[in-house]
């Protein structure tokens, strides 16, 4: 995943630096990240949100620092500049039901995501007539405004999440929509035109009649793919209407459905 580890400097002799790893500017861009910046971003997490989550910014930063002490760039020891004058803050609000978390190091901010406020549910639940599925969760993705955006790798990783969630299967199955959107990730880039470019609804249009199983979306089942998305993206923030919050809004209606 493309959060999980620290992109490389341009030179083998810098450290890794904020504008590295998170899509940030000015001053706090070249700044290298320290073992204390990194503690002060984990426990401000540990806080707010009684975690660290995997591929969130304290554990890129954890990542980023292990590299800058272990070529020997940084002092473990030395004190943080951007702790002490930028400051980081992890802040969370309640939103039409969800939990929107915002993260934000100097005032920039570094991730961004909506976690849906439903009660921990088991992974086993079974259909129910009127409950929303994955499937479902990510056919309505391909008819909202997201609908239109060409697929990059961070929906790719998200629908990935989704399929696995939906078939409990560890694997890309041939063909599936995971498949599809991992060949359209690829191939995008490469496009001549927008025109040519594979969008989000091209691939889950119906999503449901790829899936050889399917199930309904869980609180467990969003977190999974907003973390999958988050993680994929350079600011760490989901796409408005896009796979993350469909299946959050999914999950949120399924235990709300009167919302």
């Amino acid at each position: 995943m493309s959060q999980e580890q620290p992109r490389r400097p341009q030179y083998d002799q810098d450290p890794v630096k904020y504008g590295d790893v998170f899509d940030v500017h000015g001053e706090l861009a070249s700044k290298p990240i320290l073992p204390k910046d990194a503690a002060t971003m984990q426990a401000a997490e540990n806080q707010v949100l009684g975690e660290t989550p995997r591929g969130g910014p304290a554990s890129v930063m954890q990542s980023a620092a292990t590299v800058n002490v272990r070529t020997g760039l940084v002092d473990p020891d030395e004190p943080s500049d951007v702790v002490r004058n930028q400051g980081m803050v992890v802040s969370d609000k309640s939103f039409g039901g969800d939990r929107v978390i915002t993260e934000t190091i100097g005032g920039q901010v570094v991730a961004k995501y909506i976690e849906p406020t439903v009660p921990m549910t088991s992974p086993g639940l079974a259909l129910d007539r009127d409950a929303m599925t994955i499937g479902e969760a990510l056919e309505a993705t391909a008819r909202s405004a997201a609908g239109d955006k060409p697929v990059d790798q961070s929906d790719a990783a998200a629908i990935q999440a989704a399929e696995m969630r939906a078939t409990g299967t560890y694997e890309v199955l041939p063909g599936g929509v995971a498949a599809q959107a991992q060949s359209a990730a690829n191939r995008n880039p490469r496009a001549k035109d927008e025109k040519d470019k594979i969008t989000l609804s091209d691939v889950l249009g119906d999503a449901t009649s790829k899936l050889p199983a399917d199930r309904v979306a869980t609180r467990e089942d969003a977190e999974g793919v907003i973390e999958a998305e988050v993680r994929n993206k350079p600011d760490m923030c989901t796409t408005r209407g896009g796979v993350a919050d469909s299946v959050a809004a999914a999950a949120r209606l399924n235990q709300n459905p009167m919302i």
